[in-house]
């Protein structure tokens, strides 16, 4: 059968229609569906019980599960989540002291093949559905609620995945995250972090969301970033720029460049000098990630005077630069490591 989260508001009401009940109750199965984000039509308690069994008839709801649940000793938690086929995903719950942020989600896999990262070993299964995606963020609402006492605050696609090559179902997610009828999150609280598409780029700007954009940059320099991000020679830094300067004039919002810093392969004054010329063509600012090694010895951290160079320069040439410490990365649940790899 067919999960009633596929339907839109809409069609939710021609069905109630067909059926001979007012249109009122499309809104009401609605509500219960994006807003208190039920998963059982049995408990949608302001329905008669006719007209629930005959809901269920017809439809059904695919929820998400936990499969796993690890806590880091910094506090993170990280939940391997089962979908309804069987497949496995992660998400993460990142707590500081000031706010608490879920990482979630957008592909089983991923579409690209960065080579430092974990999930870009993995083959890409499929994209996310839109519930699966807003499930995600439900879930880890209710767990920061649980552990620590306040609601969810921020929202990071950074999880499995690349958002931008699931377009229309992240969009579509993001909608019903911030919509009143929906979860009623800030989207100016959401960041959508994307290794590089400029046409999904442009059209992202054009949806009028008014969430926050990162690039997963690396390197400014063509040839260097293409052997880090492979994919990324389909798709030239001035194509991205070009993109990026698009975003800024109809969002009016600053880019984050993320950046991690490898020893030996992007650590030199080189580097630093591209990042500056590239940073300086757009307002941005700069995340120095703190890199998680995946166990394969190629990518290592930098030492701690090549990153303090880094921000030396950066600052002095009038950039804001951010140091990103890792979370969770006892658990691999830090950026680079999800990789559906259990804890045995």
């Amino acid at each position: 059968m067919k999960d009633i989260r596929t339907l839109s508001l809409e069609q939710l009401t021609d069905y109630f229609l067909s059926l001979g009940e007012k249109p009122f109750r499309a809104k009401q199965v609605y509500d219960w569906l994006w807003s208190k984000n039920l998963h059982s039509i049995e408990e949608m308690t302001n329905l008669s019980k006719d007209l629930r069994e005959k809901i269920s008839e017809e439809y059904i709801i695919n929820p998400i599960s936990v499969d796993e649940l690890q806590k880091s000793k910094d506090g993170t938690i990280k939940n391997g989540v089962k979908l309804h086929d069987g497949l496995l995903v992660e998400s993460v719950l990142i707590p500081t002291e000031t706010r608490t942020t879920a990482c979630v989600s957008s592909q089983v896999g991923c579409s690209l093949n960065c080579e430092f990262c974990a999930t870009a070993r993995l083959k890409r299964m499929r994209n996310l559905e839109v519930a699966e995606i807003v499930d995600q963020v439900a879930l880890i609402d209710r767990q920061s609620k649980l552990y620590f006492d306040r609601p969810l605050s921020n929202i990071v696609f950074m999880g499995m995945g690349e958002p931008m090559m699931n377009y229309k179902n992240v969009v579509e997610s993001i909608r019903k995250i911030t919509e009143p009828e929906g979860l009623g999150m800030s989207p100016r609280r959401i960041t959508v972090s994307t290794s590089g598409i400029p046409k999904m780029i442009k059209m992202l700007a054009d949806e009028g969301l008014k969430v926050k954009l990162a690039l997963s940059l690396h390197s400014a320099i063509e040839k260097k970033r293409n052997e880090i991000m492979p994919f990324s020679d389909k798709f030239p830094l001035t194509d991205i720029m070009d993109s990026l300067k698009y975003w800024y004039e109809k969002t009016g919002n600053i880019i984050t460049f993320e950046y991690c810093v490898w020893k030996g392969i992007n650590d030199k004054d080189e580097d630093i000098k591209a990042l500056i010329q590239y940073c300086k063509q757009i307002p941005s600012k700069v995340n120095l990630i703190q890199y998680n090694p995946i166990g394969d010895g190629k990518y290592d951290q930098c030492n701690k005077d090549a990153e303090e160079n880094y921000v030396r320069q950066l600052e002095r040439a009038g950039i804001t630069v951010l140091i990103r410490r890792s979370r969770g990365g006892d658990i691999d649940a830090a950026c680079g490591q999800l990789a559906n790899k259990s804890s045995e």
